[in-house]
């Protein structure tokens, strides 16, 4: 069984850099070459730059589990801060749990051009998230989220929340695991925030095994779910096609996955044909654009930064036309997860209660299961995988263009460029019509 992929990087590389900086500032006033106003600035620019670590379930605790894509920043200023800052003409404070520092749900609607869907489509329809092992604050973290944000509730009492494992037992649950949880205020949040209208059914698998998470995909689906997000994956292996048609392969069911935070290799569960593989982009505002926002390739360096790659067992489903991998390609499409860039999540078991900032393709496979729920149920027989490519080319998707997740010998595999290409795919959305057929 598959496990983490390599060199799967932790904070720490982070902190060195800050670090660093700071110590060669030191050098140059011991010489005699610095000044004391040079020592504010070189602090100053440490205290906004952001740094992040990968959330604890991104490092597998047992053989054979996959990992989850998600990072949580611990310091400095992100871009939604800077922005609020350009806006009142004040620095604030590093980020902290009390206040959000991340993109919200206005933010999200407006970059990808849902804000009216998001007000009136999404009813009657149900986003599933499926993660691995139990968050016993899940239901209570998401109100706070949904409350402070202005959405409407969503309970267990009022029918729009639901908690069950991968049996469909809505009382015994898994264990509880602190790094999971994180993980899964994530995913709930971002289905809050682009599709606020929707029903939102929790699984969770019994462990992070494919065995275990594909059972709690197939839960899902038998429990009426359409939308379907996985915020997780591991190296490919040769049982992949097995898995393919005992996990993924429901006709009708928009299936979304993470393309993984490692950089340039393929992952597998978004090296399935039947799902949707969702990159990563770094999403800033710009005021010179008519679309009010931009984006690249989320690259940190070159072990973390966002999925893509060739798969080497997976078929090319028939509607991916890309020349240079006769095998699936990733990525599909993409959203946010750049951590600098990074979107609000409340979150409260196993941390200090609070909220925090996530990327990592944990953050975009939830919004596009979202986007897909407000453009409406699929035909039975459809594989929505294939909706955004007979969109290409058109205005309804950003073509993302600069940026790499890493090197590779065929170039559009890990370079964005006009069209399509791995890391971002055919793109990001702009509002629904891509994502329906």
């Amino acid at each position: 069984m598959r496990s983490t992929p390599p060199n799967r990087p932790s904070g720490h590389r982070r902190w060195r850099r800050i670090g660093t900086a700071a110590a060669a500032t030191t050098a140059l006033l011991l010489t005699g070459f610095g000044t004391a106003v040079q020592a504010d600035a070189a602090q100053q620019s440490a205290s906004t730059k952001v740094t992040w670590t990968a959330t604890p379930c991104a490092t597998p605790q047992h053989k054979g589990e996959l990992a989850c894509n998600s990072y949580r920043v611990t310091g400095g200023l992100t871009a939604f801060q800077k922005q609020q800052a350009a806006k009142t003409g004040v620095t604030p404070k590093a980020a902290d749990a009390t206040t959000p520092s991340g993109y919200g749900p206005t933010d999200l609607q407006s970059a990808y051009g849902l804000t009216s869907a998001a007000a009136s489509n999404g009813s009657g329809e149900t986003i599933a998230i499926v993660d691995a092992y139990d968050d016993p604050n899940a239901e209570a973290d998401l109100a706070t989220y949904r409350s402070y944000y202005g959405l409407s509730a969503c309970t267990t009492a009022n029918g729009c929340f639901k908690k069950v494992s991968q049996t469909g037992s809505t009382t015994s649950l898994p264990s509880a695991n602190t790094g999971w949880a994180e993980e899964i205020s994530l995913d709930l949040d971002m289905a809050s925030a682009i599709c606020p209208n929707c029903n939102i059914l929790l699984v969770e698998a019994t462990s992070a095994t494919m065995a275990n998470l594909g059972t709690a995909v197939n839960r899902a689906v038998t429990l009426g779910a359409k939308y379907v997000s996985n915020s997780y994956g591991g190296s490919e292996s040769s049982s992949d096609t097995t898995y393919d048609s005992s996990y993924f392969n429901h006709a009708g069911v928009a299936i979304t996955v993470s393309a993984g935070d490692s950089g340039y290799g393929a992952e597998y569960p978004a090296a399935s044909r039947y799902v949707t593989s969702v990159g990563g982009t770094a999403l800033s505002k710009a005021t010179s654009t008519t679309r009010g926002w931009t984006e690249t390739v989320w690259k940190t360096s070159s072990s973390e930064a966002t999925g893509s790659g060739c798969s080497s067992y997976d078929a090319k489903p028939s509607w991916q036309t890309d020349t240079g991998c006769t095998k699936r390609t990733i990525s599909d499409v993409s959203a946010v997860a750049d951590p600098a860039t990074g979107v609000s999540v409340y979150d409260s078991y196993g941390i200090t209660a609070g909220w925090y900032t996530f990327g990592g393709t944990s953050a975009s496979s939830p919004i596009i299961a979202g986007v897909y729920a407000l453009a409406g149920t699929p035909s039975s027989s459809s594989y929505p995988a294939s909706f955004p490519y007979a969109a290409a080319g058109t205005s309804a998707l950003n073509d993302v263009t600069s940026g790499n997740n890493g090197s590779c010998s065929t170039t559009y595999l890990c370079t964005a460029q006009s069209g399509y290409d791995g890391p971002t795919g055919w793109g990001t959305p702009e509002g629904v019509s891509a994502f329906t057929g």
